[in-house]
């Protein structure tokens, strides 16, 4: 059986799709239109008092360049413009989806879109903010697993904790695929753009990225470089080895990666100061 057809296989167990905020599905249609306002879409958001208030706190953090500094959607809407802010909402209503249990893997998904921040400002990269944001998304699939896929997901913890299995190696062992490709489904299923669903898809082989490498390879940097530092959970306990693809498609031994660990502490530091875990 190809993956194809493991993953059609895999969907058709899954009962339903983790459900999104009401909102989530109305902000998609709303963005599309020309004639929409920043006001439109801020009005939208804070209907919902819950979301509205994550998403205040996650455009307030690091890695969207502004700590602090945002006291509105509308404000966050202008600075930040509508695809990062529909990136964001999403973000916040994938991470409510995950239980007590998996508050490792928000802190790693939040970290790595800290250190993915800290990349593009080094590389002096255009649109950080939605590289961020595909940063925060990247591990989506984990959440589907998780959440729609109970016994596969405890047979998966089983490999890592009993037989010291990577989770990804433990996933295409039970699943016969991987948590890149069952994110990739899901995301188009949510239609995201490519600009996230194609590193969400690649994250672990950039080399394989059809476009957008570039992007791909700093959310892969950035994955093993959050684990290597210890912030939150991917799953296992293993730093996973950078592509050397994605090393010279950055060109990062071109700067002085001492200073940038340095720097990425920092970032991290105040990221957890201003975040911590998801609030109830």
């Amino acid at each position: 059986m190809d993956r194809s057809q493991q993953l059609k296989a895999i969907t058709k167990r899954i009962q339903s799709l983790p459900t999104l905020p009401q909102v989530v599905n109305k902000l998609t249609t709303m963005v599309e239109s020309p004639e929409v306002t920043a006001k439109d879409v801020g009005k939208l958001i804070g209907s919902d008092q819950v979301l509205g208030a994550k998403v205040l706190r996650l455009v307030n953090s690091p890695f969207y360049g502004f700590p602090g500094r945002i006291s509105s959607i509308s404000h966050a809407i202008i600075l930040l413009g509508f695809n990062v802010i529909k990136g964001v909402v999403l973000s916040a209503s994938v991470f409510d989806l995950m239980e007590k249990s998996m508050i490792g893997l928000w802190e790693h998904s939040l970290g790595c879109a800290v250190v993915s921040g800290r990349i593009c400002r080094v590389l002096n990269l255009s649109d950080p903010e939605e590289i961020s944001t595909a940063a925060l998304l990247h591990d989506i699939g984990k959440v589907l697993i998780r959440v729609s896929l109970q016994d596969d997901y405890e047979k998966i913890r089983g490999l890592v904790e009993n037989r010291n299995y990577s989770f990804r190696e433990a996933e295409l062992e039970i699943l016969g695929l991987d948590h890149a490709q069952i994110g990739s489904w899901l995301a188009q299923e949510w239609k995201l753009p490519e600009r996230l669903t194609i590193p969400i898809t690649f994250h672990h082989e950039p080399h394989k990225a059809p476009k957008i490498r570039e992007r791909v390879s700093i959310v892969h940097v950035a994955d093993s470089i959050v684990r290597a530092f210890g912030v939150g959970s991917g799953g296992d306990p293993w730093v996973s080895r950078i592509s050397p693809s994605a090393w010279e498609t950055l060109g990062l031994s071109r700067f002085d990666l001492k200073e940038m660990a340095s720097q990425i502490l920092d970032d991290l530091a105040e990221a957890d100061a201003r975040l911590g875990a998801p609030e109830d």
